[in-house]
């Protein structure tokens, strides 16, 4: 009998704990309105995200990202759909890919008559607002609420701590509605200038394989490091700030590195280090801490997200689709593949490049493969840099700088990388036989993608001054 009512007993608390779950979620994602978990997304700008403590990095001390990473999950595969600032916050804020919003270019505009998180949250009855960069228009696309207190000028250079009371106001604002904040640093963007570079000695770092070495690019790197540490200050700032308002148990925390470095080789291009963006969430009593997912998503996936968690409805017009079973831990996997597309307008010589990314494979298609690439920040020296003069003048004698320089300036029309065994890509294994079979695979589907988003390819990214034209009807 004792034994009977032992197992009665253990099966009963089972039972509870199932349900006990159960309620956790729809406590969480269910539809009363005092119940829904408040949403705070922090955001860096420009931060490759593989010189995270977390993601691997060598040098850069983030002790506040890395114990977030350690509470959450860290997606090891997360990517932008282009590596420049205003079309990829285009693709975060309305769900869609760049031809689909309409932003396909930097310094550009979403259609009119799109619809963002803004909308979609607001309506599902969440306060949305931003503080910090912002770089989203127009008004009627992004109606978001203004919150003050973080630096919004991507090349402020001066020493300027952030105010937290405005994001801890916006926090308590209201009990009865949950919030939706984004927090948007311009950390580490260019100039470096913030942050204490003397704590990262040039000659006592571990360049990564990517970067020329000479004296200034150990310099400049010295300096980027320290935005890549005072940006992890931030964080820890807002965190704190969170825990302030005693929110902190019933808020999702999702933190995203952006797209990478201006360092050559990072932003602008399609190559990993571009189009790579650290993606790390923590949901308290839902996600495991310190869980990990290989589970492709892109940054068009975060809105249906976030309607998902909402409790709202998916959106069938939209891009992306919703990874909250992943978070949920009920999947492992999300996407086949992500896309990726560039033209550098206007950030120098049209160059159109559209890229499809697998579990396994980087594949990427260079439009235009008889011109030369051409990025005018590097070449001018922007914000009086002479790290890349170094490299160039180095590879005269060098061949690691000549390779890294011939390989920026120069690109063949197809590229193929292995993901787990080539992470620099070095490597090109389009023209291997061995590989001819996945390229074509992947060239196919990469096709089809472009021919979903009525791309016509080259004359959308050289022709932008007509770029209305090629808006998707």
């Amino acid at each position: 009998m004792g034994i009977r009512m032992k197992k009665i007993s253990l099966t009963f608390l089972t039972l509870l704990g199932y349900f006990s779950n159960v309620l956790l979620l729809f406590s969480a994602t269910g539809n009363g309105k005092n119940n829904r978990p408040n949403i705070l997304f922090i955001m860096a700008d420009d931060c490759t995200y593989n010189e995270i403590g977390c993601y691997g990095g060598k040098n850069a001390r983030t002790p506040n990202i890395d114990k977030l990473a350690g509470e959450g999950m860290m997606f090891n595969r997360a990517y932008v759909g282009m590596s420049m600032s205003v079309p990829c916050r285009h693709e975060l804020y309305t769900g869609l890919y760049a031809l689909e919003s309409g932003c396909a270019w930097n310094h550009s505009q979403s259609r009119p008559g799109t619809k963002s998180v803004f909308h979609y949250l607001t309506d599902l009855g969440y306060r949305v607002g931003v503080s910090g960069k912002k770089h989203i228009e127009p008004a009627e696309v992004f109606p978001y609420i203004n919150v003050p207190g973080f630096e919004e000028n991507c090349v402020f250079a001066k020493e300027k701590k952030e105010d937290v009371s405005g994001i801890k106001l916006f926090m308590e604002q209201d009990n009865d509605q949950p919030f939706c904040l984004f927090v948007c640093s311009t950390n580490p963007h260019a100039p470096w200038t913030l942050g204490d570079a003397s704590a990262y000695p040039p000659d006592k770092l571990i360049l990564p394989p990517t970067l020329g070495d000479t004296p200034e690019v150990r310099e400049a790197y010295s300096r980027y490091l320290a935005e890549v540490t005072y940006f992890d200050r931030q964080v820890g700032e807002i965190l704190k700030t969170l825990e302030a308002t005693g929110l902190a148990e019933n808020t999702i925390v999702m933190l995203s590195t952006e797209q990478g470095w201006q360092f050559s080789g990072g932003k602008w291009t399609n190559w990993d280090l571009g189009v790579h963006t650290g993606l790390i969430v923590k949901w308290a009593g839902v996600i495991d801490s310190d869980s990990k997912t290989d589970a492709l998503v892109q940054y068009a996936d975060i809105t249906p997200t976030l309607i998902d968690i909402a409790g709202g409805k998916a959106k069938k017009n939209l891009s992306g689709k919703s990874f909250l079973k992943v978070l949920l831990g009920k999947k492992n996997e999300h996407r086949e593949y992500v896309y990726c597309m560039h033209n550098n307008v206007p950030e120098g010589k049209p160059y159109p490049i559209r890229t499809i990314i697998s579990n396994e494979y980087h594949y990427i298609q260079n439009l235009l493969p008889d011109s030369t690439y051409f990025e005018k920040h590097l070449e001018a020296a922007a914000h009086n840099e002479g790290w890349w003069q170094s490299w160039k003048n180095a590879a005269k004698r060098s061949e690691r700088e000549r390779f890294l320089v011939d390989r920026f300036y120069n690109r063949p029309a197809e590229e193929l990388y292995s993901v787990k065994n080539d992470p620099n890509q070095f490597n090109n294994l389009a023209n291997n036989r061995e590989y001819a079979r996945i390229r074509k695979k992947l060239n196919k589907e990469l096709t089809k993608w472009r021919r979903e988003q009525k791309d016509p390819g080259i004359p959308v990214d050289t022709q932008s001054a007509h770029k209305k034209k090629y808006w998707v009807q």
